[in-house]
């Protein structure tokens, strides 16, 4: 069976940096949509390990740990991403003088 793992130091590391490379090429260019896309595609990573979980057959049990281990790292990929998203959507909004999609974390965006 075929497992994407993400729990994998040198897997994990490219990710980290291919996602802060986009979250940083997206604030440069204030383009809310490239941080939707990577959001978007974490969000697949988890549904299919999800789903691997889902329908893991007996011979298969001992991927149970490498997969709880990624469905923890997605989750974390998906939270930076979408707080990454709200934090581009905002500078984009500003810059072009329009009104942000959502402006309930004007706190935190103050204080970043």
């Amino acid at each position: 069976m075929f497992i994407f793992d993400i729990s994998n130091a040198l897997t994990l590391v490219l990710m980290l940096a291919a996602t802060v490379l986009l979250i940083f090429l997206a604030q440069e260019i204030k383009k809310s949509y490239i941080n939707a896309i990577v959001l978007f595609a974490y969000l697949i990573i988890l549904i299919m390990h999800v789903a691997q979980i889902a329908t893991l057959s007996e011979e298969y049990r001992y991927l149970l740990s490498t997969l709880s281990r990624c469905i923890a790292i997605d989750f974390i990929f998906v939270l930076i991403s979408f707080f990454a998203y709200l934090w581009v959507d905002d500078i984009e909004a500003k810059a072009g003088g329009k009104k942000s999609i959502d402006n309930s974390l004007d706190w935190f965006w103050k204080k970043v």
